[in-house]
């Protein structure tokens, strides 16, 4: 593939760099020659210096034949605006904007703008792992918004339908896996102690999940 990369920070460097080692083409754009240097010296994608918005910039950097691009600098303004044009004006299949500030979500929403907001994501991660090790997250997707987590089914919960786990409206699930062999559960499906259960939920929903194994783990203690 061809990617443009918007901004050559630390994300836009280790973006491009990982893109580049799985062989894509890669070219970065930044405006300030100093940035490159966040780039591993064995980089051999092609730098931009200059404006993301200069037609010129965008031309040399081979907006009109790339596959995707990504804007990833720490202006949502620039962002939202390298990421629009990309779209509507040079067609680039598939184009990615960063997030910085999760306030300023909703521009990129009006724009129908695919984004990534680390910020967002990293925190509700953090909050997660900090208060939740029973339930381990496997795959987000959007910002967070709707996760797939792993629950390993307890003593406690051994012989209980499936559907008791499934008591909220943003729970939904996945598989159920037992001695290595992989099913779609149905609400009626026993539970046994060692599977693992994949669920896919909102954070309200996976909290209301965790609030319910508690209770059950508290009523057999």
């Amino acid at each position: 593939m061809k990617v443009i990369v918007v901004g050559c920070g630390r994300l836009g460097a280790e973006l491009a760099y990982n893109l580049y080692k799985r062989g894509h083409e890669v070219s970065v754009i930044d405006n300030v020659p100093a940035a490159f240097n966040n780039l591993p010296a064995d980089f051999q994608g092609r730098i931009n210096e200059g404006e993301a918005l200069s037609q010129d910039v965008l031309h040399r950097a081979g907006v009109e034949k790339a596959d995707a691009l990504a804007a990833v600098t720490n202006s949502d303004a620039l962002n939202t605006v390298a990421a629009y044009v990309a779209k509507t004006v040079y067609n680039v299949p598939n184009v990615l904007a960063r997030n910085y500030d999760p306030r300023s979500r909703e521009i990129f929403e009006y724009f129908g703008l695919q984004t990534v907001s680390s910020t967002s994501w990293g925190a509700q991660r953090m909050e997660e792992l900090i208060f939740h090790s029973d339930i381990r997250t496997v795959f987000s997707a959007g910002n967070g918004e709707v996760e797939i987590y792993e629950v390993v089914i307890n003593k406690n919960w051994d012989g209980r339908p499936f559907k008791e786990l499934l008591e909220c409206d943003d729970c939904i699930p996945v598989s159920l896996t037992r001695a290595g062999r992989a099913i779609i559960p149905t609400r009626d499906t026993i539970m046994r102690e060692g599977d693992v259960a994949l669920m896919s939920a909102t954070f309200e929903g996976i909290e209301g999940m965790r609030r319910r194994l508690k209770n059950v783990d508290i009523q057999e203690a």
